[in-house]
């Protein structure tokens, strides 16, 4: 009966106008006073910020922050699968025949998680990671390969939220949720980066629309605040770390495992 409750109350949050209202004032300089309380309540390590807290005019501003040069290592390894993001591992295993098993309790597929795109037959033996971002992280997007970006594609949605009670209590979040999704052609193959929004997201944007290619490491595009990005790798083409596993916290960045 309390499942239903909630069930219930996060679908009427998860409307689009309610996101946009919040994102509106977090994008407004009276969100300004709130930077230091919100740095505060969820730990954020602001020494790393680019730029000292009384800087940011808003409260976004803040959250979709860079960091200082040198605040994360980008693995050198040529042949390396960098983290796209600072995250904590919530999903990660090889795609049975189209069927990702058993994110939070629940499948998912490849033909949903990309929109029917006709892209997803590169990746129906591939492997999938799913990468939760807290409030707590750094909220920017980077490439986890070097390589051309062959094709992006925004698919509306809602904002359910992406946490624990969303994956394991709402009906395929993931791809039911907004998302912008983007190709990378690189030296083994291809990679999906897919963002996908969540409850008082006010948006998910490209650092550079235009965009036709990307360093390891290179900034993609940033969450206003806490929200999933699921990374695909194409059939053949991914080794994972002995230690990837769900649980596991990730630095942006960090490998993940081999390009084969």
């Amino acid at each position: 009966m309390l499942d239903s409750f909630f069930r219930a109350m996060t679908e009427l949050s998860s409307r689009k106008w309610i996101s946009a209202l919040t994102g509106r004032f977090a994008q407004s300089t009276a969100s300004r006073i709130f930077i230091k309380k919100f740095a505060n309540m969820y730990g954020i390590k602001i020494e790393e910020a680019e730029k000292p807290l009384h800087e940011y005019r808003t409260l976004n501003e803040f959250f979709t922050r860079r960091l200082k040069p040198g605040a994360r290592t980008i693995d050198s390894g040529s042949d390396s699968l960098a983290s796209p993001v600072d995250a904590l591992v919530t999903g990660a295993g090889p795609v049975d025949a189209g069927t990702i098993l058993n994110i939070k309790g629940q499948d998912y597929t490849v033909d949903q998680l990309l929109n029917q795109s006709p892209r997803k037959e590169n990746y129906m033996n591939g492997y999938c990671m799913v990468l939760y971002l807290s409030p707590t992280d750094y909220h920017r997007i980077h490439s986890p390969v070097k390589g051309l970006i062959v094709e992006r594609e925004h698919v509306p949605g809602k904002v359910y939220p992406v946490n624990d009670f969303g994956l394991t209590r709402m009906r395929h979040v993931l791809s039911r949720n907004e998302r912008l999704i983007t190709y990378i052609q690189h030296e083994k193959g291809e990679a999906a980066v897919v963002k996908v929004g969540a409850m008082n997201v006010s948006s998910i944007r490209y650092i550079d629309p235009a965009q036709q290619s990307a360093d390891r490491g290179g900034e993609l595009a940033c969450f206003a605040f806490g929200s999933t990005v699921v990374l695909l790798l194409e059939d053949g083409t991914f080794e994972p770390r002995a230690d990837l596993k769900v649980g596991l916290k990730v630095r942006m960045g960090e490998r993940l495992g081999k390009l084969i």
